[in-house]
């Protein structure tokens, strides 16, 4: 199994409106997309920001490109990212995981 975590940050005062808005896209998406074994969503808040962290779970290299495209190390980005004042590291953390549970808890 693959685990894929990205990570980006957003001003503090966006925090919960970014939270519902990732959900509804990256979350949703991930979920929506054969192949995916999970979806989790880490919010640490840090002074005026909150970094948010979507770690998504993958039975292999084919079902993360169905929902990253043929570059997966890369972030994907969604067209009203900018709205939230959203800083998103371009490149994912990749690595082959045991099991499917929470890596936040």
């Amino acid at each position: 199994m693959i685990s894929r975590t990205w990570h980006g940050i957003v001003p503090i005062e966006n925090k919960d409106t970014f939270y519902k808005y990732e959900y509804e896209t990256g979350v949703k998406d991930a979920l929506a997309t054969k192949g995916n074994r999970g979806a989790y969503l880490s919010v640490v808040p840090q002074g005026s920001y909150a970094h948010f962290f979507l770690c998504t779970l993958w039975d292999d290299m084919a079902a993360v490109k169905l929902y990253a495209g043929e570059n997966p190390t890369l972030a994907v980005t969604y067209p009203q990212d900018e709205k939230y004042g959203l800083i998103s590291d371009p490149i994912v953390i990749m690595q082959k995981v045991n099991d499917n549970k929470n890596p936040f808890l």
